[in-house]
């Protein structure tokens, strides 16, 4: 199994980036397509982007394409989000997650697709 941690959350005003990491431990990274979600207070949980294994295909949810990136570096053991113009309506805990199983990217959204999550960072944006 694979552990996560993680990182890089924080206060920003409306305009602003920030770059969340996710440290992985235990089993190879690479075998893992890799998430992120975020949870807002009072909502549910949400998916932001996913990656495949290799890092060469991606999936973001309307509400962030365009403005952030997802991104692995496998010989790190690190996924990222490098998250521009910031918005007040992204202020949310943020969590990756990751996945064994194969098949489209597009399934990626659903979060019975992971089987391993980190505890999470929080993002607050200010206008």
């Amino acid at each position: 199994q694979v552990q996560l941690v993680e990182s890089g959350g924080g206060s920003v005003q409306a305009g602003g980036s920030l770059r969340l990491s996710c440290a992985a431990s235990g089993r190879t990274f690479s075998s893992y397509r890799m998430g992120w979600f975020r949870q807002a207070p009072g909502k549910e949980r949400e998916f932001v982007a996913a990656i495949t294994r290799n890092g060469g295909n991606t999936y973001y949810s309307d509400s962030v394409k365009g403005r952030f990136t997802i991104s692995r570096d496998n010989a790190k053991n690190t996924l990222y989000l490098q998250m521009n113009a910031l918005k007040p309506e992204d202020t949310a805990v943020y969590y990756c997650a990751a996945s064994v199983l194969w098949g489209a990217l597009t399934v990626m959204y659903r979060q019975s697709q992971y089987g391993y999550w980190g505890l999470g960072t929080q993002v607050t944006v200010s206008s």
